[in-house]
């Protein structure tokens, strides 16, 4: 009897000790790694991913679970997705009673519930119905619409007159021609748009692009664009992939004759590779007869909108900037745009497929020959500074080009008549003239006359040290076209200029692989909706 006893009791002391054995199982350690991350991932989320999403992320970072898993890990950790209750449509069999607008289009609030606005076309256009606030509750970017968090004015406004397309790209950012319905705004709700961002303050949005979808489908864009200008809008342009204008000469004379400044122009290479992997079909020749189409229609201003993809097209850089070299009679600008993982992508492939700001710069730099190096492109807020000069001179608001610096970046490039190119930045110390106007701009805001005539007596004194004679464009008189102005705001004296230069840019869309609070935050140019106007993450 003492035997079995005995065991008993020995299993009982086993049982004691290894309750005070500390050393943790690889399971527990893992499940602690495991807790670890989803809290991280759960607070760098604000709190609105809940487990399918904090899995798909953990799987990102090499974390080989069980979606149960994480659920069972949330649970323990107590945490749970923040929700928002949808939107309870009125009963169809109470009278709805209309109230008094006492805002009347005045929107500002100074505390949190003390404006709420709607638009009831809002229901039509995307299909629910939102309320927003004027009075910013949580933040960037849970109370979106360019709201008291918002830094930017609106440099140029998109706005999509359709989501139908006349081509299914196989790498599509707005992922057009999937929605299974037509999204077309009316010319009314368009014109709400419109006057949205005319009544911005204190400075009014100068610029409109149309685009879509393909904004060619629509066969009243002429009208549109005729009542943007109507509105007030100096340049409006279209971002399309040529192929209508490419058939129907008829269509670009008449867009022309509506007033349309600038055809934003879908163009991925002098070659048909690109076209194939990007397009889906060799879409070259297309792009070549809406050139001849725009020559004959007086459009002579022409950017090209590459889509940047590693291993498809990042060789042809140098080659499509000599295009836009050999067509410099409508070409003004090419506007690179690093492919953005979201819309009709394969997501595998990102890796891949991925170019960043810095990797395009080289891209130029090499296949240029050096003539445009990577140290000649400047980020587009650089030139606040001129903004800021005009601003004080002129005592009246300007434009401020304050998106963030990863938003992209931007040279000046001068061609001769030979061809060769020139970056401003060659020949311009842009840095000095920008620490120039910088330091004027102070003396201008707090003085008069004097102020200002002792401001052009210091630049003209100074600008010629900050021309290198030697490097400069024969039959540029730069120091004259600056004079003119900073002086007296010449404008056909920049026109002038613009024909013999071209813009070549680099702007970086974001998507969720790259997503940044503080370039929303600065985003110069959103899309524009009947009540609301919203940041651009990714382009069409």
């Amino acid at each position: 009897m003492m035997c079995p006893l005995w065991e008993r009791a020995e299993d009982t002391i086993k049982n004691i000790n290894k309750s005070f054995d500390k050393t943790k199982s690889a399971r527990e350690l893992e499940n602690e790694e495991l807790k670890s991350a989803i809290k991280r991932i759960y607070k760098e989320n604000k709190g609105i991913y809940g487990a399918p999403r904090i899995h798909y992320i953990l799987g990102i970072e090499g974390f080989n679970v069980s979606l149960k898993r994480v659920q069972r890990r949330m649970t323990e950790l107590g945490l749970c997705a923040i929700t928002v209750k949808k939107y309870k449509p009125h009963s169809s069999k109470k009278v709805a009673e209309g109230l008094e607008n006492v805002l009347k289009r005045d929107f500002t609030a100074t505390s949190i519930n003390e404006n709420w606005v709607g638009d009831i076309t809002y229901m039509k256009l995307c299909k629910e119905f939102n309320i927003i606030q004027s009075f910013s509750k949580k933040g960037c970017p849970y109370d979106c619409g360019l709201c008291p968090a918002h830094f930017t004015p609106t440099v140029l406004c998109n706005i999509d007159v359709t989501n139908r397309c006349n081509m299914k790209c196989p790498i599509c950012f707005a992922n057009a021609q999937t929605a299974g319905y037509v999204l077309e705004p009316s010319r009314e709700e368009l014109s709400k748009m419109m006057k949205l961002v005319r009544d911005e303050k204190p400075v009014p949005c100068m610029v409109v692009q149309f685009a879509g979808g393909e904004p060619t489908i629509r066969d009243d864009l002429p009208e549109i664009i005729e009542e943007a200008k109507k509105l007030g809008f100096t340049l409006a342009q279209i971002a399309t992939n040529g192929v209508r204008l490419a058939r129907d000469l008829d269509f670009c004379k008449e867009l022309r004759k509506k007033g349309l400044n600038t055809v934003y122009l879908q163009f991925d290479g002098i070659t048909e590779k690109p076209y194939i992997a990007a397009r889906g079909f060799n879409a070259l020749p297309i792009k070549l007869q809406a050139f001849e189409n725009f020559r004959k229609a007086n459009l002579t201003s022409v950017v090209l909108v590459p889509t940047l993809v590693k291993s498809i097209n990042d060789d042809q850089v140098g080659d499509i900037i000599r295009f836009g070299v050999n067509n410099l009679d409508i070409v003004r600008g090419i506007n690179f745009q690093p492919v953005s993982f979201a819309g009709r992508i394969d997501i595998e492939e990102l890796e891949k497929m991925r170019i960043t700001i810095p990797d395009f710069v080289k891209l130029v730099e090499e296949q240029t020959d050096g003539q445009i190096l990577a140290k000649d492109f400047y980020a587009p807020s650089s030139v606040n500074a001129f903004s800021n000069f005009i601003e004080a001179w002129r005592k009246t608001p300007q434009v401020k080009f304050t998106c963030h610096e990863h938003c992209g970046v931007a040279t000046y490039v001068f061609i001769d008549d030979e061809g060769k190119l020139t970056p401003i930045t060659h020949f311009i110390d842009v840095d000095g003239f920008f620490g120039l106007l910088n330091d004027l701009t102070e003396k201008v805001q707090g003085g008069g006359k004097i102020s200002k005539t002792r401001a052009i007596a210091r630049i003209t004194r100074e600008l010629p040290h900050l021309i290198d004679l030697k490097n400069k464009p024969k039959g540029l008189d730069i120091k004259k076209l600056l004079l003119s102005v900073l002086k007296e705001g010449d404008v056909d004296a920049l026109a002038d200029f613009s024909y013999r230069t071209m813009l070549i840019g680099c702007m970086h869309f974001q998507d969720p692989y790259n997503f940044d609070i503080e370039r929303v935050k600065r985003c110069a140019i959103p899309v524009s909706y009947t009540h609301l106007t919203l940041p651009t993450i990714y382009s069409v």
